[in-house]
């Protein structure tokens, strides 16, 4: 197996779609907006310089997921994916993605960003694979808890290895991989693989990439960019 990897979050999107959801509950009127919105732009600037807690963070993003019925959760996420996903997916994403399955690589979105925003996300995208932090689902429902490891930093090492366990597939694939982020939080996986590429990447991993002399690119263009051309 020759695993391509990517991140989903302002790397194959041009924006966060955990932070969007968030605001777009909000604006629906399915959480208290006041409260909500500050407490969701907190999580994400926590998120941004690395100090996230993620255990806090999903009691918190989960909390929705608990309170309403899954019918009327698929009915706000369709709206959500026309308005707000459709229009942010990054110009030359589909590009970079082809690009891959013309090798005959596999790919695997992995995010830290729950699997009940992301699995159509992904299927918008035409990757069968993803891997995404979990929420608890019993009986018809969100109970508003974590469902295993977090799909973040290192978590996202862990899951990648218990995924290829579960395939049949030796650990040493990620050592033969390529991997795309834009943040800080990536790094560790980053390290683990044999082709790391920074997008549109935040500072700490810019500066992390120029250091270990790994490539920057941009997905914001209409065609794959290297950052010395993005401007």
């Amino acid at each position: 197996m020759q695993l391509a990897i990517f991140d989903l979050d302002n790397t194959l999107l041009a924006g966060d779609s955990d932070h969007a959801w968030g605001e777009f509950l909000a604006e629906v009127g399915a959480v208290d907006a006041e409260s909500y919105t500050r407490a969701n732009d907190d999580f994400y600037a926590q998120y941004l310089a690395g100090t996230l807690d993620i255990y806090e963070f999903c009691r918190f993003v989960f909390r929705p997921l608990a309170h309403h019925p899954l019918e009327q959760l698929q009915r706000w996420r369709d709206e959500f994916l026309r308005e707000r996903i459709q229009p942010m997916i990054a110009p030359a994403a589909g590009e970079l993605l082809e690009r891959h399955r013309g090798a005959g690589d596999t790919l695997l979105i992995i995010t830290a960003t729950n699997s009940f925003v992301t699995r159509p996300i992904a299927d918008m995208l035409g990757v069968e694979h993803l891997l995404a932090t979990e929420p608890e689902f019993r009986e018809g429902r969100y109970t508003g808890e974590l469902d295993g490891i977090p799909c973040f930093q290192e978590g996202k090492v862990e899951r990648l290895k218990l995924w290829l366990n579960k395939r049949g597939q030796p650990e040493d694939v990620i050592a033969r991989a390529s991997f795309y982020s834009d943040s800080r939080n990536d790094i560790p996986l980053l390290e683990q693989v044999r082709e790391p590429v920074a997008v549109d990447a935040d500072p700490v991993l810019a500066e992390h990439a120029r250091g270990h002399g790994w490539p920057q690119i941009s997905l914001r263009q209409p065609v794959v960019v290297p950052r010395s051309q993005a401007g």
